[in-house]
């Protein structure tokens, strides 16, 4: 099973609106093969609880104005650290510079999918996707020695 089409185009239009509000690191996983709770999940970062804000407000706005769509659950506002859409298809998270690096999404997920982003977004590349590919290759050594 792969995400649908409808499912790409909300982690699209989600993935442009954090782009526009400067987010980093933008990425998402086709998680339908694991999960049959959702399709995809989009990561995005931020250098503060106000960004953080911002990015989540946005991605609410473009996807309800274009789309036609809002989040049937918001979690995280309180603290700004991590705020977590959840649209059904997919799932958004988006979370302070901090928390990315701290709980790594990536490693959870780096066995599924990536899904094309536009190029805006996938200019956002940067050290929380680099330290959660660092992290996997040290947990794949350690787990690789364990075995041996």
């Amino acid at each position: 099973m792969t995400a649908t089409d409808r499912s790409i185009e909300l982690i699209t239009a989600a993935a442009q609106a954090a782009a526009d509000k400067l987010a980093h690191d933008i990425i998402a996983y086709d998680v339908s093969d694991v999960l049959s709770i959702t399709d995809a999940f989009l990561l995005a970062s931020a250098p503060n609880d106000r960004q953080v804000k911002s990015i989540v407000d946005e991605i609410e706005e473009r996807l309800q104005k274009e789309l036609g769509v809002k989040p049937v659950r918001r979690e995280g506002d309180r603290d700004a650290r991590w705020i977590l859409l959840d649209y059904v298809d997919i799932v958004v998270h988006v979370q302070h510079s901090e928390e990315r690096v701290f709980y790594a999404l990536e490693r959870l997920w780096k066995d599924c999918p990536e899904l094309e982003l536009p190029a805006d977004a996938k200019a956002t590349r940067g050290k929380a996707q680099e330290h959660a590919k660092l992290q996997a290759e040290e947990d794949d050594a350690a787990e690789f020695g364990e075995l041996r």
